[in-house]
């Protein structure tokens, strides 16, 4: 669906503190790395990950949305009773219920007329969140949302290193868990809003979405262990990608020469390599934060997108292309208009 009417008055990111490097992993690994003879440096050398960032303490999933909705709310410059819609996003939660979104919510003081709820479509959740506010909005039903993601990794590298330390560790298991040790956290929100309440503000045109959900079974993750063909995924994940992008040129117009930055959600070296060369796209125009903050889930296109208006990367009237995949396997393109 494509959007008339429809602003994005505020944008937040929040970066995890505590840098956990490739290296104190690999060191930590090195007993069943030795044993089961593996010498390449997957981690680095392969996936790109340098290093990635985890939250201090216990912070949960709904805290670190929160602290990025109250950012977000500030940057947009309106109060919490004015948002009508609370869209959660977040792979990570809480409890299977209440939802997340009724924390966050609570937490915001938002209003009680202001509905609230979670998305979770794996990476490609935040997105989706994007694209239901939109309708909402323009079609006149509320004035604002807030769509909020925090992402907490910490417990699930608790659990994995067990594992893959364990001297009963097989080549197999260390094949199919090691790409949750590509995790990290971080937090993200952003407040959409009818155009003429936000004059000036970044425009968002909507985008496409398609799915190849017989791949379903390619990635299977709870809160402390997640198991992927990672092979296949970026097989299968590609082929999903070119119909989507073939979807966005039918749609939006794009041509990769036209469009000025490229939001690519962030999940490896190999991932963002294969998306660059498939659509011929300049790497200069992407920006990459796995090398140090890893796969951050559905939070990492919109805390690509805040990083770029940071570095002051975007300027009026550029075309920045949101482009993500999620297991499962669904895939959206969307556009916004700065």
């Amino acid at each position: 669906m494509l959007f008339q009417h429809v602003a994005i008055a505020g944008l937040a990111h929040i970066d995890a503190p505590r840098r956990l490097s490739s290296d104190e992993i690999n060191e930590r690994l090195k007993p069943t790395l030795d044993r089961l003879g593996i010498k390449a440096d997957v981690l680095k050398d392969i996936a790109g990950i340098h290093a990635r960032r985890l939250w201090d303490g216990d912070m949960l999933a709904s805290d670190a949305a929160t602290l990025a909705g109250v950012k977000a709310l500030a940057d947009a410059g309106i109060e919490p009773d004015r948002v009508g819609l609370l869209v959660n996003t977040s792979v990570s939660r809480d409890y299977l219920e209440p939802s997340t979104a009724s924390i966050v919510s609570g937490n915001l003081g938002l209003a009680e007329h202001c509905q609230n709820f979670d998305v979770a479509n794996a990476c490609l959740a935040f997105i989706n969140g994007m694209d239901i506010a939109a309708r909402m909005i323009e079609r006149g039903e509320i004035d604002y949302a807030l769509v909020v993601d925090g992402e907490t990794a910490g417990l699930a590298y608790e659990k994995t290193l067990e594992r893959l330390t364990s001297p009963d560790a097989t080549e197999e298991q260390f094949r199919n868990e090691l790409a949750t040790l590509t995790l990290g956290c971080g937090a993200a929100a952003m407040v959409m809003a009818r155009a003429e309440l936000a004059p000036g503000a970044p425009r968002y045109r909507g985008g496409v979405t398609r799915a190849a959900t017989q791949w379903n079974n390619l990635c299977r993750g709870n809160l402390d262990r997640m198991v992927t063909d990672t092979k296949m995924l970026l097989s299968e994940g590609m082929k999903l990608a070119q119909r989507t992008w073939v979807a966005a040129i039918g749609a939006l117009g794009w041509v990769a020469d036209e469009l000025d930055e490229f939001v690519i959600h962030q999940v490896s070296q190999v991932h963002t390599q294969a998306f660059i060369k498939a659509f011929g796209i300049d790497p200069k125009k992407v920006l990459t934060i796995f090398n140090e903050h890893g796969n951050i889930g559905p939070a990492s296109v919109p805390i690509v997108l805040s990083k770029l208006r940071e570095m002051g990367r975007l300027k009026k009237g550029d075309r920045v292309a949101l482009l993500g995949i999620g297991s499962g396997l669904n895939c959206s393109m969307a556009e916004v208009v700065w």
